[in-house]
């Protein structure tokens, strides 16, 4: 894979309580010229990203629920909602983990479900184009088990990709998960492989075992690698 078609499966990512506008400028010009497929951000971030990237190839995507998954229905929808009204292109949300862990497997779908159908109307009133919904399902804290019932669970309500970590959990992405993963949803859905994601050659591992995104922080350093392996 050439430099710019990897640089276009990465969500450059910004998720540090502690950043600055500074860091945010920094990571939309970097954005800009590597071309990613979207800047991964809080969504107190998304107009700062939208004045930064404006008519440029670069999505803005906004978390919500992040990292623990524990906000309630409303508040998940309402953040989605609001992510969506000011410019997010895609909403990756992590899945109500306390219930996934406890067997409540129904109110993780339902809710899933809702925050899908919400964010689908918003962007239809709004005027806005289609914007994609990614759920994070945290592997480091599931079985395999239910990994694998937590990606039919966010197949059936709607999301367009499933995601394996947040990148603050007991742990990132793997490669086994990735193909375990993409297994169970089969090809016509995006598999997100994010945490821990550090350099080319996890990267790649990362898109040889299914992953058509990947979310990193160091997305300058993996592509600046792929440059330099390049003949």
């Amino acid at each position: 894979m050439h430099a710019e078609e990897l640089a276009k499966t990465i969500d450059h990512t910004l998720l540090r309580s502690d950043a600055s506008a500074r860091d945010l400028e920094r990571l939309c010009r970097d954005a800009r010229r590597y071309h990613f497929a979207a800047v991964c951000v809080f969504p107190y971030w998304i107009p700062f990203a939208r004045e930064q990237l404006a008519d440029y190839d670069v999505k803005i995507c906004a978390v919500v629920s992040f990292p623990f998954g524990a906000d309630g229905l409303k508040a998940k929808i309402c953040a989605a909602e609001a992510a969506v009204e000011q410019g997010a292109d895609e909403v990756d949300v992590t899945i109500c983990l306390p219930a996934m862990l406890s067997g409540d497997y129904v109110y993780v779908r339902d809710e899933l479900a809702g925050l899908v159908r919400a964010v689908r109307v918003t962007a239809v009133n709004s005027g806005h184009g289609p914007v994609i919904v990614k759920a994070i399902i945290e592997t480091g804290c599931l079985s395999n088990k239910l990994k694998k019932l937590a990606c039919t669970i966010v197949e059936s309500a709607g999301a367009d990709f499933v995601k394996t970590s947040t990148g603050f959990g007991p742990g990132g992405a793997t490669a086994a998960d990735v193909a375990l993963m993409r297994r169970v949803v089969g090809p016509e859905m995006g598999v997100k492989a994010a945490g821990g994601v550090r350099d080319l050659k996890s990267a790649q591992a990362m898109i040889d075992a299914g992953a058509d995104r990947i979310g990193a922080s160091v997305g300058v350093k993996i592509v600046q690698e792929s440059r330099a392996a390049t003949p």
